[in-house]
């Protein structure tokens, strides 16, 4: 996820405070990606704290605009199939500064992640939900529905829709002032605005120590609609 946006990875930026150094890096798909700059960022890290906090997103790029991560397989839109960029700056790091290094994949985690939503999260995602089936019952249809921020000082927002061809193959990048100077970080109103996304807890029931999901009772009806062709 995140292919030309660093959201998800600027996410990570919200932990770091003056009591806590990492992440101590964060690769953003909006900057063009430095081997020596890197390098040298991870090597004044550990010598410094002892050790490095990289957060990447996948779509990272040299500046011959080629993915770090790039895959031979490509989308329904040709775009190539990522992963693997955490092995990869692991293999560098090793190779060029000699250290030991550990990786991690999140992959679903922020996907299937409901047990610690954010209250804001979990109310968005309901009415969501809500507002699309009221749509689809009242004959809106080639949409995709939208969350707006209102114009008021403390957050606040409403659910709307947009046509499809104003999102599809699209995407929505990080402006410029929520990447520090030095591309390796967030800005403060890039943590005001992550932070008022993820306020307050809103945990689901819990059972025997482990989440207790709802079941749907998913009724299947007639096919209605012709078959797809891309």
């Amino acid at each position: 996820m995140g292919r030309h946006a660093g959201w998800i990875a600027a996410a990570a930026g919200v932990l770091k405070s003056s009591t806590n150094a990492f992440p101590h890096i964060i690769l953003f798909p909006e900057r063009v990606f430095n081997e020596k700059a890197f390098l040298k960022k991870v090597s004044d890290s550990v010598k410094k704290d002892a050790y490095c906090v990289v957060v990447t997103s996948e779509g990272i790029k040299y500046s011959n605009n080629e993915f770090v991560s790039a895959g031979t397989s490509r989308d329904s839109f040709g775009h190539a199939h990522l992963g693997g960029v955490a092995p990869k700056l692991s293999q560098m790091i090793q190779n060029k500064l000699k250290l030991k290094v550990h990786w991690a994949v999140s992959d679903y985690l922020q996907r299937a992640s409901r047990h610690i939503g954010s209250s804001v999260d979990v109310k968005q995602a309901y009415e969501i939900g809500k507002k699309s089936i009221s749509y689809a019952i009242n004959g809106v249809t080639d949409v995709m529905v939208t969350i707006k921020k209102r114009k008021t000082k403390a957050y606040d927002w409403e659910i709307g829709y947009t046509n499809l061809k104003n999102v599809a193959n699209k995407e929505k990048v990080m402006p410029n002032s929520f990447i520090s100077k030095d591309g390796f970080g967030i800005t403060n109103p890039c943590k005001k605005y992550i932070l008022n996304l993820i306020k307050g807890e809103d945990y689901p029931p819990f059972k025997n120590g482990v989440p207790d999901y709802a079941q749907l009772e998913l009724k299947t009806i007639k096919k209605k609609l012709k078959k797809f062709k891309v």
